[in-house]
């Protein structure tokens, strides 16, 4: 299939469940609320090896927010219910209980909810105090520079990871325009993030490994440029000498749909010559976002 200058594959990213929360974090300026996500949002990439995928899906205006203040919305997802509390409570208490000014907030209704701010409140060693408006509960954790506001509970729902784009190219320069083109574009869908730094991955993984069997994960050899002559079953075409994927989490199938398909659309227009996806045959997970139907959505 043909798109603009780009050949795209008739291929499909296989994508999976998970369970999703997203964090409202706020505070006296842009910046500060920058800086808690950020924290809170380092070493998730990829569940492989971090136990989570999170990401900043956007910033909040002061009307945007519970309590008037700039803030941040935060999506963190792990693979069973269970684990997101735990995860949550560890970035949150360390992360954003941390950070200057910030309070933090429930951001997705759910009739499934995690006990979150419950926890964090005893870190105030019996000083915390609670408080209940419209019938939600908040705690209010004595910290040196005032009080730290976390809501109780948070909202949990099932997501889905693992949408996904491979961009090949004619060179790093030309493919990595083509990458930041579709990460720009992708993350103006509500509901997505792209977990990994930059929103791009330089390293794709494969499962297992060929000669080091205790390893989950290892380097995707078919995609990497400089063993095109040594392995058999190399994807780089001859002329292109440039790989970068792009992952995409969401909080539904259609909100990933549609961030690969703006992806698709951008990468296309902006240098990358030739567009696939990674699968695993249809044995990883139950979505199979098809690059044929992007092209018609």
């Amino acid at each position: 299939m043909q798109l603009y200058e780009a050949e795209v594959e008739d291929t499909f990213a296989e994508a999976f469940e998970m369970w999703a929360a997203r964090v409202i974090i706020t505070a006296e300026t842009p910046a500060w609320a920058q800086a808690a996500a950020q924290s809170m949002t380092g070493f998730a990439t990829s569940v492989i090896g971090c136990g989570c995928e999170a990401g900043i899906e956007r910033e909040l205006a002061p009307d945007e927010t519970p309590d008037g203040r700039p803030g941040v919305s935060v999506l963190l997802l792990t693979v069973r219910a269970e684990d997101l509390g735990k995860r949550l409570v560890e970035r949150i208490g360390q992360c954003v209980l941390t950070t200057a000014t910030t309070a933090c907030y429930n951001g997705l209704e759910s009739d499934q909810t995690i006990n979150v701010g419950g926890q964090i409140r005893y870190f105030g060693d019996g000083y915390q105090v609670s408080k209940r408006l419209d019938g939600r509960r908040f705690w209010r954790v004595p910290v040196m520079d005032g009080e730290f506001l976390v809501e109780e509970r948070l909202g949990i729902r099932r997501a889905v990871a693992g949408g996904n784009l491979i961009l090949l190219g004619a060179d790093a320069t030309s493919t990595l325009r083509a990458a930041e083109a579709a990460v720009q574009a992708m993350r103006t869908v509500p509901g997505v993030i792209l977990p990994f730094p930059g929103g791009i991955c330089r390293s794709g993984s494969k499962v297992g490994a060929r000669r080091y069997k205790f390893l989950t994960a290892s380097t995707n050899d078919a995609f990497c440029p400089t063993l095109r002559s040594l392995v058999p079953n190399t994807r780089v075409p001859q002329g292109l000498h440039c790989t970068y994927e792009i992952v995409v989490d969401g909080l539904s199938l259609a909100a990933v749909e549609e961030a690969m398909r703006r992806g698709l659309q951008a990468a296309a227009q902006n240098g990358a010559r030739y567009i696939t996806a990674g699968n695993y045959g249809g044995r990883l997970g139950p979505y199979q976002i098809r690059l044929r139907d992007l092209l018609t959505l």
